[in-house]
């Protein structure tokens, strides 16, 4: 029975664990078993999301502690910081997690730490809440661990076992501007972890070729967050570390918050009236073209535009510098080049190459296909394309290199688009010395 004093401390680590995005998804299936409780369904153990199915999926959020040795910056939980401080005990941590699957509030836990005494012993506790989950309580959920930078093989290797994804957060790009917010943390602390789970995930992979019953290691893999707006990076340098991240097998997803003043007393960070909520947006529509569109890093950003267009998607950014590259004739491109026009996504343009080899697609056929033709239009041709459909004299669409970059622009931006970018903007982001 959950006391209320345990649910105050529930309350205050709820809160502090709140500015950690990295939980959405698992990417794993766990189906019901005999004698277990729990499950996930769809391969999905997302908090506040939907699977598959449509159905809505939550797990429970939260920190073992909100003490922590370190003072870092950006950090709602510095050491320095004068807030309300709790800690969880194993037991109590265990108890909430399965009173609230029994009530049906949960379907997974994603649990955090700040670091408490030394790194072994805040992972030392955290492993044994995964495992006592797995073995007394024998609960088949989605779990999903942090792991402590700093902490031994064997303590990451013990989480490994009984949890589902396991991740580290690189916070920062660049290690020069780490250290200065955090200067007792660097980049090696926190790849090595990466290292050794990834090493744990291939030799699990490969012991399972050969013996039929080997328990599973982090079966969905790793993730990580890093902060945007608080240093002077550049996209340019945020989405470099993200692809060299990407190039690990065992690398899942890199999540990118924008970065909420919590400390404004602090000089060493900016002052900023709102968290760059569009510049996150923007980072993950070209993390979505790095993972899924068969983008690079150089494609998206170089030299000249080395910060991502706050008023038009990465896709559209990119078709606007190279008009060379259009107009695509639908019927004709393949997939690699129709993944590269604005308003056809992945599903649009399988779709596009499986349905042209019975017959010549039409303006009609893609919108049915789910092809956003308010942008499309203007990069593509295909076996009827005009502006004004079901007049007796219909006039050609008139494409990007007629309109020329400059011209078309405005045409695809709203007043609202528009607005959220100069509000952006406008914002303070003045770095103090």
């Amino acid at each position: 029975m959950l006391t209320e004093k345990t649910m105050e401390k529930l309350r205050v680590l709820a809160e502090s664990a709140k500015y950690d995005v990295s939980c959405s998804s698992s990417g794993t299936v766990r189906s019901g078993k005999k004698g277990m409780v729990g499950s996930t369904v769809g391969g999905v153990g997302i908090c506040h999301s939907f699977a598959d199915d449509g159905r809505c999926i939550s797990l429970l959020k939260v920190m073992l502690t909100n003490y922590c040795m370190y003072d870092c910056a950006y950090c709602i939980n510095r050491r320095s910081n004068d807030i309300k401080r709790a800690t969880l005990s194993v037991s109590e941590l265990e108890e909430i997690t399965m009173e609230f699957y029994r009530r049906n509030y949960i379907e997974g836990l994603f649990l955090s730490s700040g670091v408490v005494r030394n790194p072994d012993y805040t992972m030392e506790r955290l492993a044994a809440i995964a495992r006592d989950l797995r073995l007394v309580h024998r609960f088949n959920g989605y779990i999903h661990l942090k792991s402590i930078p700093g902490c031994s093989q064997e303590l990451l290797n013990e989480a490994g076992r009984y949890a589902d994804r396991m991740s580290v957060n690189i916070e920062i790009p660049k290690e020069e501007s780490l250290k200065l917010l955090a200067p007792e943390k660097d980049h090696q602390s926190v790849f090595q972890p990466m290292r050794l789970i990834q090493q744990g995930v291939l030799e699990n992979k490969e012991d399972r070729r050969h013996m039929r019953n080997v328990p599973r290691f982090v079966p969905a893999g790793q993730s990580t967050q890093m902060i945007v707006g608080a240093t002077k990076e550049t996209d340019r340098d945020i989405l470099n570390m993200s692809s060299m991240l990407y190039g690990q097998p065992t690398m899942r997803r890199v999540y990118y918050s924008g970065y909420v003043s919590v400390n404004t007393y602090d000089p060493r960070l900016p002052v900023l009236k709102q968290p760059p909520l569009v510049r996150e947006n923007r980072l993950y529509q070209a993390d979505w073209l790095l993972r899924f569109y068969h983008f690079k890093v150089e494609e998206i950003v170089d030299d000249q535009h080395t910060n991502l267009d706050l008023e038009v998607d990465p896709k559209l950014a990119w078709a606007l510098r190279h008009p060379e590259a259009f107009p695509v004739d639908i019927n004709t491109a393949d997939y690699e080049q129709l993944l590269r026009v604005p308003g056809l996504g992945t599903k649009s343009a399988w779709l596009i190459v499986n349905s042209r080899r019975f017959n010549r697609l039409t303006s009609y056929d893609l919108k049915k296909m789910g092809v956003v033709m308010k942008k499309a239009k203007y990069f593509i041709t295909c076996n009827e394309l005009t502006r004004s459909q079901g007049f007796a004299i219909p006039d050609p669409i008139v494409g990007i290199n007629e309109l020329r970059p400059e011209r078309l622009r405005p045409l695809l931006i709203s007043k609202a688009q528009q607005k959220r970018a100069a509000a952006e903007q406008q914002l303070s982001l003045d770095f103090k010395d």
